[in-house]
């Protein structure tokens, strides 16, 4: 690939990730590089379509394993058409969530299990990993205000799923961070946007440092 990076923004329901993903990519074209904002499920026609059958499924709803090959699939065409042609001519690629969301979902809260969804990632994207995964952290109780002024009583159907579910997606979220430090970068969420980018921009600071 060409000298492009590859930031992928995780966590929780109301994080902010979605928030500082774009205050990133404004900044980022601000200092003159091109940058390529994008999200999963979607970033593509084709995932855009799988995104509408995943948020808003038909009848019952995907059982775990439906939403970790849905997720597999929409990635694999997000990658192939968005993310490797981006990096390729030298583009920062900066995604609203990446291959770590379903580890973190359909793997551990949804118990599909992390082989499993790696495998399913080495098949459909050949395993592509960001530079660096920000995983931005917040509290439960802030979680829940902010879930509740973001969607109030019309959350999509991953979004509305129990407490529970969300405190092992966040668990996961953690643990996946623990165990590989060096492709993780955990920043707290806590105060204001410029508080938190702030944060996010001391931890790609030596990828700035080498495209200077």
């Amino acid at each position: 690939m060409g000298n492009g990076r590859f930031i992928a923004f995780e966590g929780g329901e109301g994080a902010g990730k979605s928030t500082q993903a774009r205050m990133l990519a404004d900044i980022l074209e601000q200092r003159g590089f091109e940058v390529v904002l994008t999200r999963e499920p979607g970033g593509t026609p084709g995932a855009e379509v799988i995104r509408n059958l995943l948020l808003d499924p038909p009848g019952n709803g995907w059982g775990a394993e439906a939403e970790a090959l849905l997720f597999a699939a929409a990635r694999a065409d997000h990658v192939a058409r968005t993310i490797k042609p981006a990096l390729e001519r030298g583009a920062w690629v900066i995604s609203d969530r990446f291959v770590d969301s379903s580890r973190a979902y359909q793997g551990g809260a949804g118990h599909v299990g992390d082989e499993a969804v790696q495998a399913l990632h080495a098949i459909g994207s050949g395993g592509l990993r960001p530079d660096l995964t920000i995983l931005v952290e917040i509290d439960e109780r802030r979680m829940l205000e902010r879930l509740a002024e973001r969607d109030g009583d019309d959350s999509d159907a991953i979004g509305g799923r129990s407490r529970e579910y969300h405190r092992a997606v966040g668990q996961a979220f953690h643990d996946l961070a623990g165990r590989d430090p060096d492709g993780f970068a955990v920043i707290d969420g806590g105060g204001s946007p410029d508080e938190v980018q702030a944060r996010v921009l001391a931890a790609i600071e030596s990828f700035l440092d080498t495209q200077s």
